[in-house]
């Protein structure tokens, strides 16, 4: 069994690599590229990373400066999962969190609540939702806050499809003049046209992740309908392979883009055809395990769930009746038989467009708040939640499809504006923090139920 020391945060820790390959379990899956080809490329085109050009005054240091970002990268990449390992090993949160100089890895703007898409397997179909976008001075103040703490990277979106954001490529252009060293968004690509695609390229966003779930017109508008306007299959691959040709054209290897369908009993029989829409057209192809946001598809094939697990005596003596189940790209099934600690509560914060700080991303709403980062996210209250949820009772244009319930609110922090800094070592999170590590993750109702797969210790059956 191999062992291995790293020098992280200033201490050596010995890790099992081994046995942590064998208990988390990614939901995503790589069909082409994967996170050392995204390494490597970044740095390969390091010297094109605006935020290097922009920290770039001396043409005579220029090998020094490309060196420290290469380096940095690197170091960024390695804490992404060893971060969270080395904290959960060592039981730091609280003070000791502190004392070890744990910084946050990537802070998620939330620059648009709002979405054009009413995917059925999304949890905006079924918790009310603000229909909002951040301001402008509200993000870039966010920025100056994560450049002064040396967060290497920040993610624009989380609820919403950040491209509704008349701002987003100024908020992107703002950050990298900032020295973040990774800027990235996830996007439906309904907005994606040609001056929104060269205004993302030149404002030196470095990875763009699509969302498309399907590989045929058919199951992709099955999957993904439009919110207020059809959205149309055809459309979008235009809008995907239109943006490759432009970057192209402008010389430009940034922003790496990748795409990603999430699995379901009908996208994963169409796979293959997926892969062959984009293995040419992005850089990365991948697809993702399917969890449930309140949309109860189907995931696992009816004679599977009938034969397995309800007449199978012998798992129903080895699993717990609820245990979850997963089946991956290749059609093997699992059953989980324990929690992990979740990682993101050592990775990240995560806030909402105006300005309310969640535990992670799974926690729609935040709606276990851990602070607040800007007075509009108390001061308001409920008023556009209750917006969206009258809509949706009145089945106005674009609210018909939802089946709305009110957010939860599970942790309700002192109302009062903070930093960053102190959100990130602020009691709120550590109580979680401190759950995770202790083995008590049902103390929090947020992760009790959580269907993030990551979080999961799963046993292949078949």
């Amino acid at each position: 069994m191999s062992r291995s020391k790293l020098t992280v945060f200033g201490v050596g820790c010995d890790f099992n690599h081994e046995n942590e390959a064998n208990t988390r379990k990614y939901a995503i899956e790589n069909l082409s590229g994967g996170e050392k080809e995204r390494i490597n490329w970044m740095l390969t085109n390091m010297h094109l990373n605006k935020a290097f050009i922009h920290s770039l005054d001396d043409k005579k240091n220029e090998k020094n400066l490309l060196d420290k970002f290469k380096n940095n990268y690197v170091e960024y990449r390695k804490k992404w999962k060893e971060q969270s390992k080395i904290s959960i090993q060592k039981k730091l949160y609280g003070k000791k969190f502190k004392d070890f100089k744990i910084s946050p890895l990537c802070l998620d703007l939330e620059v648009a609540s709002i979405c054009d898409l009413a995917c059925s397997f999304f949890y905006r179909q079924y918790v009310s939702t603000p229909d909002k976008i951040m301001k402008k001075e509200l993000a870039f103040s966010l920025i100056d806050q994560a450049a002064k703490l040396k967060i290497p990277s920040m993610k624009f979106n989380w609820r919403g499809e950040p491209l509704l954001n008349p701002k987003f490529p100024e908020i992107v252009s703002y950050a990298k003049k900032k020295g973040i060293l990774e800027t990235l968004i996830n996007t439906n690509a309904t907005k994606l046209d040609e001056k929104m695609s060269e205004k993302i390229i030149k404002s030196g966003l470095d990875l763009m992740i699509y969302s498309f779930d399907g590989g045929t017109k058919k199951i992709y508008e099955k999957m993904r309908p439009g919110r207020f306007d059809k959205n149309n299959f055809d459309d979008i691959y235009k809008n995907i392979l239109n943006f490759s040709k432009i970057r192209k054209k402008l010389n430009s290897p940034f922003p790496r883009t990748k795409i990603q369908m999430i699995l379901t009993h009908e996208t994963r029989k169409e796979q293959d055809e997926y892969f062959r829409l984009f293995k040419d057209i992005v850089d990365e192809v991948s697809v993702k395990q399917y969890t449930e946001r309140g949309g109860k598809l189907n995931d696992l094939d009816q004679k599977f769930d009938k034969k397995f697990l309800i007449k199978n005596l012998d798992l129903k003596k080895k699993f717990s009746p609820d245990a979850a189940v997963m089946k991956d790209s290749k059609e093997d099934i699992y059953i989980s038989t324990g929690r992990l600690p979740c990682e993101q509560p050592f990775q990240r914060l995560l806030t909402t467009y105006d300005g309310k700080v969640g535990m992670c991303c799974y926690d729609w709403g935040a709606t276990y708040t851990v602070g607040y980062l800007d007075n509009d996210g108390f001061k308001k209250g409920d008023i556009e939640y209750k917006k969206v949820f009258e809509n949706s009772k009145s089945k106005k244009k674009g609210y018909s499809m939802m089946k709305l319930q009110m957010p939860k609110k599970n942790n309700i922090p002192e109302k009062i504006s903070k930093d960053l800094e102190s959100i990130w070592h602020g009691e709120d999170i550590n109580r979680v923090r401190k759950a995770h590590i202790d083995g008590k993750i049902d103390t929090i109702n947020v992760c009790k139920n959580c269907p993030f797969k990551e979080t999961y210790i799963w046993k292949k059956i078949n």
